[in-house]
């Protein structure tokens, strides 16, 4: 069972400036989780909706985003194991996230 976390970025760029932004920016984040799961991420685009996969510390975090006018909206379904570290792994991804759609 996998407990979802959900994170509101807000931006003014537009959705195409942003989903840019993320298609540039996405491998470089995962990349701070380590060289193994950047190479271990899947990500795929249907539309502003980006659906993602990685394997990190032996377990598979799996999500999609959602890239609107003037928010990212983003889901991140956490294996149990990490759970634990949400509120951690959340406020991260969340800065890091920001920083991309400044």
């Amino acid at each position: 069972m996998s407990k979802p976390i959900t994170i509101t970025i807000p931006h003014d760029l537009g959705a195409a400036v942003a989903r840019q932004r993320i298609e540039e920016g996405f491998g470089k984040i995962s990349q701070q989780f380590g060289e193994a799961a950047a190479k271990a991420l899947t990500k795929t685009w249907t539309g502003d909706r980006m659906d993602f996969a990685v394997a990190a510390m032996g377990q598979q975090i799996t999500g999609h985003l959602d890239v609107q006018e003037a928010a990212v909206l983003m889901t991140i379904n956490l294996p149990n194991v990490l759970a634990l570290l949400a509120g951690k792994i959340k406020g991260r991804v969340q800065k890091e996230g920001q920083l991309l759609l400044k």
